[in-house]
This record gives structure tokens, sequence and C-alpha cells, in this order.
């Protein structure tokens, strides 16, 4: 069974309020992941009819400080489809709503699994690629899976040969004592 992307894409808003603010009076970063790993979560559940959780979380870079007042706005769409798994795109933009002024916050990539009532992994629908964004984003996550695997290897305890490594670390803010 393939669904269309868009059956399953969600958008929430939320006014951003004093108790959701850091020490430095701008929007907690926690704050945000949290958000996001809700709506990546609705999205998976949306897409796949059940129950999912989050199984990893690509790389996130705040970009843009969110103030307190503004309205932030996530939108989330399911970019790949494995057999159990999906990648869900998540997109954080804040806008000042007295200016209308908009800034991209952050985007990432929650690996999310459909799970059963009784906890285990079930299959999910494929998605119906239906443009270039959609080929590109679905392509992008099968390369970036490839990358983690490989990067994961290399560093397996197993495989790690310390020589291959030790004449990069002296230009870093390290000191090896062996």
């Amino acid at each position: 069974m393939f669904k269309s992307i868009k059956e399953s894409q969600i958008t929430i808003s939320e006014l951003m309020l004093p108790s959701h603010s850091n020490f430095s009076g701008k929007i907690h970063g926690g704050y945000i992941l949290n958000l996001m790993d809700q709506i990546a979560f609705a999205c998976a559940s949306k897409h796949s009819r059940n129950y999912c959780v989050t199984a990893s979380v690509n790389k996130v870079d705040f970009l843009n400080p969110i103030d307190v007042g503004e309205l932030v706005t996530l939108k989330a769409s399911v970019n790949y489809t494995g057999r159990t798994s999906m990648v869900i795109g998540v997109r954080v933009e804040s806008e000042n709503i007295q200016t209308g002024n908009k800034k991209h916050c952050n985007s990432s990539y929650f690996t999310m699994v459909a799970k059963d009532e009784s906890g285990k992994n079930v299959p999910v629908p494929g998605i119906i690629l239906d443009s270039e964004q959609s080929i590109r984003r679905f392509s992008r996550s099968i390369t970036r899976q490839a990358q983690a695997k490989k990067r994961s290897n290399n560093f397996k305890a197993s495989e790690f040969k310390m020589e291959d490594y030790i004449e990069i670390l002296k230009d870093h803010n390290a000191k090896v004592e062996l």
C-alpha cells in the first residue's frame, strides 16, 4: 500500500510565552525539540495509522533564536519510508506577529518506527513520490542512512585504528597523554 505525502503532512503553530524561555530570554531549545518530537510523532502516526516511537534524530542546528511573543510554526512531512520506519522532515519557523518578519529557525529529520499494540515493529505504507522535491528528499534520506552506517562502522571499537587519527588531534583543543 502507498499513500501520498500530503495525506499525513501536519502544521502546528504556537505562541511563545515567557514560561517557554531560557535564562537569556529566548525560547528554550529543549522546548522547541519537544514540539518537534510531537509533530514528528503525529505525522508518522497519521501516515502509518499506528503508535510510533522516535528511533533517532538527525542533526539539529538552531539557526535563529526565537523570542517570547513570536508565533512558531512547525511543519512535518514524511520524506522516506522503509519497511517499519519513516523519516519525518520537520521545519521550524518563527514569525514576529507585529512586523510579519519570518525566520527559519531549524530543520531536522526524525526517524520514527511504527509499533503495534504489543510493541512490535509493524510495516508502514510506502509513499508516492510525485514531485522532484519528494524524490530529492527520499534520495537524501537514503544517502544520509548510508553515511550514518559508514560513520558508525569507522568508529566501532573493534575497527578503530588510533594511529589513523592521532595526527588529526594535534590541530584540536586536546592533549594526548598515553
